[in-house]
């Protein structure tokens, strides 16, 4: 089949004649019937200039019969042909709309030139952007440019009159994505904004104070900001290794002995004064995020915060109930109440270990993970409802087999079963329990084999979202840090600049937890 000339060049079919010598070799039927030229006649794509580029003679008064068919748009230089029947099912749109115009006010209020003679209507816009209209214009979908920002082909759609509802589902998803983040990047540039107009329109005083403010926020929420902090970022990934050894020491078999006794040695006492001294770091740390965040009651409920909650609060309750467990014991009360007060503290002291999370505000990798975390929920259902599945199903089997065929019967129910399926469905195997029977290792297999397959198919999608993560913050934390050198307070009119990079650092770091 020859193929449709759409670059309108002047091609001789009459070349493929019954009497030529290409007849001899004619296309297949099936190519003579497809469907290749639809999108071709509902709109195509024209030269740069036409029959009369440069001055239309003086006998060409009025478009002619074709060209009242047909509509010639030209988008930033790169001319379509359309006929009026395919804008007409989209009569909503920018184009629609100029089958409805009946004077050239009318049409100049929809277009930005026309050309009368050749019928031509001009946009000046992005034709990169104008070939996703064209696709929808041809096929009836739309979908985004990857390489596109999204604001500006949120501006096109609503300058083309499309609505955003015609996008296709995964495109549109991406879009809405794209629009929230910089929706957080302009509320927080505007707090930034509102906060530096009040420093500046108040008094002395006040101005002293929102500057150290801003200086407080740069040092505990900015670590690239400058030395001060560096210097507490590197204290506050200090102290909680710090405090990670000091719990492993505090675990040791000697201390355990000694807080069995009730006795204290010198080790006991140096390990409470270097947790006395971690826990008032971790305080300090707490309350200055606490006083430099504008709004406190979204800085409560931020996740890490809650865990830092946690993590200290352990610590003064661990001094109000051995205060309190002494006083007790003083006045003669039973052993029960003592362990449930040692119980109490046990498990209070095990909560340190969740300092631990406080490395996330630091590494970038804790960051790419929580992220992943957030982005995979999905994944992560169908990985828990897989493995259960599986679980219920290889259990009772193995159960009944087991107690059926095996002479030493090892598992002593289905809810004891579900461990042993759980441990080899995840290929870890502590040989705890294990099938005697060849029936039950045949299930054993089974369950082997379909516990690889069922956790490599979300794996894959979550591993690919951890990758797609990682490079992703890290590009956006370059590319902030690359913006943060360029600026400088020496240049004239950068205030505004500055704190719209002051907004989109603070993003950055709060939109992952």
């Amino acid at each position: 089949m020859t193929l449709l000339a759409g670059d309108g060049s002047d091609y001789d079919y009459s070349a493929l004649s019954c009497t030529s010598d290409t007849s001899l070799n004619p296309p297949p039927l099936h190519e003579q019937e497809s469907l290749k030229g639809v999108f071709y006649k509902r709109a195509q794509r024209l030269p740069p200039t036409g029959p009369y580029a440069d001055s239309p003679p003086d006998d060409v008064d009025l478009p002619s019969c074709a060209q009242r068919l047909h509509v010639i748009i030209n988008v930033g230089g790169l001319r379509y042909q359309f006929p009026w029947t395919t804008l007409e099912d989209f009569p909503l749109s920018r184009l629609g709309q100029l089958h409805l115009c009946n004077s050239f006010d009318e049409i100049m209020r929809v277009c930005d030139d026309y050309d009368v003679v050749r019928n031509e209507f001009f946009f000046d816009r992005s034709p990169c952007a104008f070939r996703t209209i064209l696709t929808y214009l041809r096929a009836g979908k739309l979908r985004s440019l990857r390489e596109m920002c999204a604001l500006s082909f949120q501006e096109e759609l609503l300058y083309w009159g499309v609505p955003e509802e015609s996008l296709e589902w995964c495109c549109r998803r991406r879009l809405l994505q794209r629009l929230e983040e910089c929706e957080e990047l302009e509320r927080m540039a505007e707090e930034d904004e509102e906060d530096e107009n009040d420093s500046e329109t108040g008094s002395s005083g006040e101005s002293r104070l929102g500057r150290c403010m801003g200086k407080l926020r740069d040092m505990v929420e900015k670590p690239q900001s400058g030395l001060p902090g560096k210097i507490f970022a590197c204290l506050s990934v200090l102290f909680v290794t710090i405090t990670a050894v000091n719990l492993s020491i505090s675990t040791m078999p000697s201390m355990r002995e000694e807080e069995e006794t009730g006795k204290c040695s010198q080790m006991c006492y140096n390990i409470f004064i270097v947790e006395t001294v971690c826990v008032a770091w971790f305080s300090l740390e707490f309350t200055l995020r606490f006083i430099q965040d504008r709004s406190k009651l979204a800085f409560l409920r931020r996740p890490l915060n809650l865990i830092d909650v946690i993590a200290i609060l352990p610590y003064y309750i661990t001094l109000v109930v051995d205060s309190t467990s002494t006083g007790e014991k003083r006045l003669g009360s039973g052993n029960s109440y003592l362990d449930k007060v040692g119980l109490v503290l046990r498990v209070l002291r095990a909560l340190r270990i969740l300092y631990v999370m406080r490395l996330a505000r630091h590494s970038l990798g804790l960051q790419t993970l929580g992220l992943t975390a957030r982005r995979c929920t999905r994944e992560f259902g169908l990985l828990l409802l897989f493995l259960c599945v599986a679980i219920a199903l290889f259990s009772p089997l193995l159960y009944l087999i087991e107690n059926e065929a095996a002479a030493t019967r090892e598992f002593s129910s289905i809810p004891a079963t579900y461990w042993w399926a759980v441990i080899t469905m995840t290929t870890v195997g502590y040989g705890d329990m294990v099938p005697r029977s060849i029936p039950g290792q045949v299930v054993a297999l089974s369950s082997i084999l379909s516990g690889i397959l069922l956790m490599a198919f979300p794996v894959t999608s979550i591993f690919h979202t951890f990758s797609r993560s990682y490079v992703e913050l890290k590009q956006e934390q370059q590319r902030l840090l690359q913006r943060k050198d360029s600026l400088s307070p020496a240049q004239p009119h950068c205030g505004s600049r500055q704190r719209a990079f002051a907004g989109e650092w603070r993003a950055l770091s709060q939109r992952l937890f």
